[in-house]
Order: structure tokens, then sequence, then C-alpha cells
């Protein structure tokens, strides 16, 4: 029988030389937007598993280093990014914290934020 509650998502920013790894999303909710990697937590899996394996899955790459906030940063360990999954990504880029493409997907656009401020805490006003 499928889970039909509510499921935890977890994602991560990873950074490298300053900038940040973006993709632009498809076939999912906020389809066109810029985002960063993540997706569903899995039964019995933690958090920080999840974001390693959706890296792993989406992108094809290995992560490590990885701090908790409310959304991850972590650093690229091995690989590099390609899109393995084309039926939910578009397009991947790396961008300057101060030149990010846009429409950032809106918890993105917080975690970004927060990183170029060094704010940990932002009210998301509807």
């Amino acid at each position: 029988m499928e889970y039909k509650g509510p499921k935890v998502g977890a994602g991560v920013v990873i950074i490298k030389n300053g900038k940040t790894l973006l993709a632009k999303r498809k076939g999912s909710h906020g389809e066109g937007m810029w985002g960063t990697m993540g997706g569903h937590v899995e039964f019995g899996e933690s958090p920080i598993e999840a974001v390693k394996r959706e890296a792993r899955e989406e992108l094809g790459i290995e992560i490590g280093n990885l701090n908790i906030d409310v959304s991850f940063t972590g650093e690229l360990v091995s690989g590099e990014p390609a899109i393995c999954e084309p039926d939910k990504i578009e397009s991947i880029g790396w961008y300057p914290l101060s030149d990010l493409p846009q429409p950032l997907f809106d918890p993105v656009r917080i975690v970004l934020e927060s990183l170029k401020t060094g704010r940990s805490y932002f009210e998301v006003k509807q």
C-alpha cells in the first residue's frame, strides 16, 4: 500500500569556488524555476542520506561535509555534475551568489539569501 501522508523533503546547496550549483526544475513542483538538489526522504533514511542519494541520482556526483540548518550546504567531493534525470532537470550551471538566475524556487531563494547575508532565519510572507 502506498503511503498517503505528508512527505519530508531535503535539499542541499552545493558550493564550489564561491559559486552554487543550480538546476532548472522540470516535471515537478516549481517547474521552470531554478533550484538546488534534493527530494523526498525515503522511509528509514536520514535527511543527510537523502541529499547524498539525490545528488547521485540527479547529477551523478558525490557530496560531503554537510551542515544542517533548515536546508543543507555541502561541498562537491567527486564527479562532474551532469543531468542524470532529464525528466526532472532541464539545465544546470554554477552561479555566483551575486549573479543568480531567475526565477528562483522560493525555498532556494531563502537559503541563498541566508548564505549571502549570514542571517539564519527568514519569515516567509504569503
